[in-house]
């Protein structure tokens, strides 16, 4: 499977990239890429949230209103769930909302999204590259040459650079990831997926 390299100017080299079958044409496995966009999403999560029951209220003990005769609940204490500013019945709790999941379970999920992508002909793959300077307007005019502006992009280098992540980082829907960082939610998040030429090595190191 082979897939024509481009250079930043948006213009077609005479380099042609290998796309692994294994990884860019195989069986999508949408169970597994449920569960690793569902771990992915609960490990955002941080899990502080709490409210106070009522053990934890400050508040008057004294019997506010008598036993019988009123007509509503009984209530022996200004903690009450039934008063305003009482306690919460059942309140969350702080917890930790991550699990576990099997490191082939996520193989198979990176490659049914790599796969649903190269289907949609929503890769793009660009000969390796660096901005003298980290400029937004450097990103910018690469999103152009490629005809992604205004589109959810993710931009896979074979190793983290700077220059390349400062000037993408003001820009909204555009993201830059490491190859060794690549991930499912990222993927299919994305409108289109920019591949520099020295990542695919990369990744199909760590998928295969």
């Amino acid at each position: 499977m082979q897939a024509e390299i481009l250079n930043i100017s948006g213009k077609k080299t005479s380099k042609k990239a290998e796309l692994a079958e294994a990884i860019f044409n195989a069986e999508p496995n949408d169970h597994c890429i449920y569960l690793d966009v569902k771990q992915f999403l609960a490990n955002q999560r941080q899990g502080t949230h709490k409210s106070k029951e009522r053990a934890e209220i400050h508040r008057t003990t004294k019997k506010a209103i008598r036993q019988k005769g009123t007509g509503g609940a009984r209530r022996g204490s200004m903690k009450s769930p039934l008063v305003r500013g009482g306690g919460r019945v059942f309140g969350p709790r702080p917890r930790d909302y991550s699990f576990k999941l099997n490191k082939k379970v996520k193989v198979v999920a990176r490659i049914s999204a790599l796969t649903y992508k190269a289907k949609d002909n929503a890769i793009t793959i660009v000969e390796d590259f660096n901005f003298e300077n980290p400029k937004t307007k450097n990103y910018s005019d690469l999103l152009t040459n490629l005809n992604l502006t205004g589109k959810k992009t993710l931009l896979v280098l074979p190793e983290h650079n700077k220059n390349v992540y400062l000037s993408a980082r003001n820009l909204q829907g555009a993201k830059v990831v490491n190859a060794t960082d690549i991930n499912t939610y990222d993927i299919l998040n994305a409108g289109n997926v920019i591949i520099a030429e020295g990542s695919l090595k990369v990744i199909e190191n760590i998928l295969s």
